[in-house]
């Protein structure tokens, strides 16, 4: 189990894009059609192995518009982790009831992929539990998406940090979503997940409950902070793009 893809909302999808793959050297594997069906555009973008997905409104009255408002804007909106056995984590959540909004079940040049959505108003945003045949795959990128990587400045990404009026309220209500107990270490409420966590930390900025801030593997910190800084990027000692922060390590 370990984080695979992290998405960011946005009212303007290629601007936030245009930010990610300027200041991390990356590039956009797949816009995927599918995703009008929840009134979306969007682009997914390969961190080494992991992703990025910026995903903006195009119809009315949709959850992400509702997100976007409710959160004052930008920011973080799903953490999507990679799971072993679909069927026993939809057995289990169901069992806990952690009420699923979707399924997913596709099948594509020999690709199967299965998710399911859990419904944010338990957990401060949507939490996707996945599955991919092979498991190296990753079908929400396309088939090619490896044709696309570029590790010249960042590693992958490896955690996310969501934000609670009391973190530790939040943590347990993840701990029954993932099955895995978290712990409090170095004034930190976190879930350790396979090469990756995530992080509860105090509602610092009024926005309420929901991601702070994604953690990003990068080869030279001092290189992206200066890159940061010149394009705009870089405020009050961290990174900011797209109404969320990137802590880098």
């Amino acid at each position: 189990m370990r984080i695979r893809q992290l998405v960011l909302v946005a009212e303007d999808r290629d601007k936030v894009v245009n930010d990610l793959c300027n200041l991390f050297k990356i590039e956009v594997a797949f816009y995927d059609p599918g995703i009008i069906h929840f009134g979306l555009e969007n682009a997914v973008i390969p961190v080494g192995d992991t992703f990025l997905e910026v995903v903006s409104p195009v119809q009315e009255n949709t959850t992400a518009g509702r997100y976007l408002k409710r959160r004052k804007g930008n920011g973080g909106y799903m953490v999507i982790i990679q799971v072993e056995d679909m069927d026993k984590e939809k057995r289990r959540v169901e069992s806990e009831g952690i009420q699923i909004v979707w399924n997913a079940d596709r099948t594509e040049e020999g690709v199967r992929a299965r998710g399911i959505h859990l419904h944010p108003r338990e957990l401060g945003a949507i939490l996707s539990l996945d599955t991919m045949d092979p498991p190296s795959s990753w079908l929400w990128a396309s088939n090619n998406w490896e044709e696309k990587v570029n590790n010249e400045v960042s590693n992958c990404l490896n955690g996310v940090h969501l934000q609670s009026k009391d973190p530790e309220a939040l943590m347990r209500k993840w701990e029954k979503a993932l099955d895995r107990d978290g712990a409090y270490e170095n004034s930190q409420f976190i879930i350790k997940l396979n090469g990756s966590r995530i992080v509860f930390v105090e509602d610092s900025d009024g926005r309420g409950e929901g991601i702070e801030s994604f953690e990003i593997s990068v080869k030279d910190k001092g290189s992206v902070i200066k890159s940061a800084e010149g394009l705009g990027l870089y405020s009050d000692g961290e990174v900011h793009i797209g109404g969320a922060k990137f802590l880098l390590n």
